[in-house]
């Protein structure tokens, strides 16, 4: 098929199905798709995929990806800097802030420890965290990792690290999301959920 396709064609749909969750079809439909659209989208993409790398910077403080170092967030001084969010991904400062009911600040750490997939400690920015956390004595420290086994393992291994700093670590809470229903959900989240109940 390759060989019937011209080399740019090919070449764009080969980097296409490189990306996570793009498999070889949907890349071809992707492709096809900027050559038939006449609005320029395919030279706007160019463009900013062309500016991804030189336009960005990874924040000095928190490790967020942003146009400028601090990030806009941590240079906030309304943000209250006593209080950090670990997350895994700059994905997750994006969904924290969209619930609008949180004013800290971020550590985000590129990933979760997954030994399995050569994901060490050594990866990842927990030993800018535990600098950090040391250096600033934030009044908090919350671990928003995700509740996946990687997720839990890596806040148990970040809690572990700061034990002797004398600084509250906290686990976000988790449990049935809004519209489920008990008999549907699974012993591991309801489990979760009664032990994270609060008075009313």
């Amino acid at each position: 098929m390759a060989q019937s396709l011209a080399r740019p064609v090919s070449n764009l749909i080969e980097l296409l199905a490189r990306l996570p969750g793009v498999g070889p079809k949907t890349a071809s439909r992707l492709t096809f798709y900027l050559l038939r659209e006449p609005s320029g989208l395919a030279d706007a993409l160019a463009e900013a995929l062309a500016v991804l790398s030189s336009g960005t910077v990874q924040c000095e403080r928190c490790f967020n990806i942003a146009e400028q170092s601090p990030c806009p967030l941590c240079a906030d001084p309304s943000r209250d800097q006593g209080l950090i969010c670990v997350v895994e991904e700059p994905m997750d400062v994006l969904a924290v802030e969209r619930t609008g009911s949180y004013r800290g600040v971020y550590h985000v750490l590129h990933g979760a420890l997954s030994p399995i997939d050569g994901v060490y400690p050594e990866k990842l920015r927990i030993a800018e965290l535990v600098e950090r956390v040391r250096e600033t004595q934030p009044s908090e420290v919350i671990l928003a990792t995700n509740p996946s086994l990687e997720g839990e393992n890596t806040a148990a291994y970040i809690h572990q690290q700061l034990v002797g700093v004398g600084v509250p670590v906290t686990r976000l809470a988790r449990g049935l999301p809004m519209g489920g229903d008990l008999e549907y959900a699974d012993e591991v989240t309801l489990s979760r959920a009664l032990e994270g109940r609060r008075s009313m």
